[in-house]
């Protein structure tokens, strides 16, 4: 039996994940967190895909712009200026 990967595990034990491969950034903003200045909010765009994709690091990242990636996230929500708009919360992200 073949040993499973780090995706193959997470996608396992968390059943709302959703992987992609090779998806390719078009737009990579990073700005500082208003609730806690030691992380960085980072916020991407995907080809093809109207919904922002979000995560966290503690320091400023390369641009990931027209870079293609593999990702690991899960749908949700944030509410900004009163609306409430999806989101994609990214939980792994690896540059391909």
């Amino acid at each position: 039996m073949a040993k499973k990967s780090a995706v193959e595990k997470l996608l396992e034990e968390h059943q709302q994940l959703i992987h992609s491969e090779n998806m390719k950034v078009i737009s990579h903003v990073q700005r500082k967190d208003q609730d806690d200045d030691e992380w960085t909010i980072n916020t991407i765009m995907l080809e093809n895909i109207d919904v922002p994709f979000k995560y966290k690091r503690k320091k400023h990242y390369k641009s990931l712009q027209d870079q293609r990636v593999n990702i690991t996230y899960y749908p949700d929500q944030e509410t900004i200026a009163g609306f409430d708009m999806e989101i994609m919360k990214i939980v792994r992200l690896k540059i391909t």
